[in-house]
């Protein structure tokens, strides 16, 4: 497996301390089953400023100590940027960091509203070829009061990762019920696992995936897989078509379904 978003890195943020505790969390990754990580240290969220450079070293520097301790783990660089209004300045000026180099960049909101602004920035984003990966969408207050405006931004050309603990129930029923209705509703494209230490925050994604074949089938496992190869390879992610919703709250696809009985 692959996972696109961890906190693995030690000392950048609220993850690891240490870098035993950071190859403590490697050796769960390869237990799970995964074998290429990206790194993304949070930026700019009001508690951590991680620019490019330092994470690129402390991303080089894990690395060699994973083959200095035959840890079978590919580590790359990325971050979780919360959206700010001189991201795009600061993109520009080499102090951002897309996926492993990709087109592809891990973006988040604050957790009660959507950013000011979003729809010119992700606008601003497309002009340099970057797409925005939404993080965790599920966690905003706004999206989970009305998640037609993920819908609208997945319409536009974003993106969107729900984290594993929130499809395995582990932050509670309500959110795990959102989460499954975005993906059902296609407006989920990746899963990962948001790990921040070996207790609280673990991996849990073989779990997550596991969960996902058994409420919503396998062709959703291997579309969430196939997409994180597919950024792995800096190749075009594919899309399922987003689906709408009527007043009553159902999917129009399965309105269709309903009225063709």
């Amino acid at each position: 497996m692959i996972d696109i978003h961890s906190h693995i890195l030690h000392n950048l943020d609220d993850g690891p301390r240490t870098m035993e505790q950071s190859l403590e969390l490697a050796l769960m990754a390869v237990h799970e089953g995964v074998s290429t990580i990206i790194a993304t240290p949070h930026h700019r969220n009001g508690s951590y400023m991680n620019a490019a450079d330092s994470i690129i070293e402390a991303a080089s520097l894990f690395q060699e100590q994973l083959i200095k301790n035959h840890i079978p783990l590919t580590v790359y660089h990325g971050q979780e940027i919360r959206v700010y209004p001189q991201m795009i300045d600061d993109y520009e000026g080499n102090s951002l960091l897309t996926l492993h180099g990709s087109s592809y960049m891990l973006i988040e909101f604050p957790p009660s509203k959507l950013p000011e602004r979003i729809d010119e920035i992700f606008y601003e984003l497309s002009l340099l070829h970057i797409t925005p990966i939404i993080a965790h969408p599920e966690r905003n207050r706004e999206i989970a009061d009305q998640p037609d405006k993920l819908f609208r931004l997945v319409e536009q050309g974003a993106l969107s990762q729900i984290t594993s603990h929130s499809i395995n129930g582990l932050f509670g029923p309500s959110v795990q019920s959102l989460s499954l209705e975005l993906c059902r509703r296609n407006l989920v494209h990746f899963l990962a696992s948001d790990v921040h230490d070996a207790i609280h925050r673990p991996f849990h994604l073989q779990q997550a995936y596991r969960t996902v074949e058994n409420l919503l089938g396998g062709d959703y496992v291997k579309y969430y897989q196939q997409n994180a190869e597919r950024l792995i390879r800096h190749t075009e992610i594919e899309r399922w078509k987003p689906i709408a919703k009527t007043r009553k709250g159902f999917p129009l696809n399965i309105i269709s379904r309903i009225f063709s009985l």
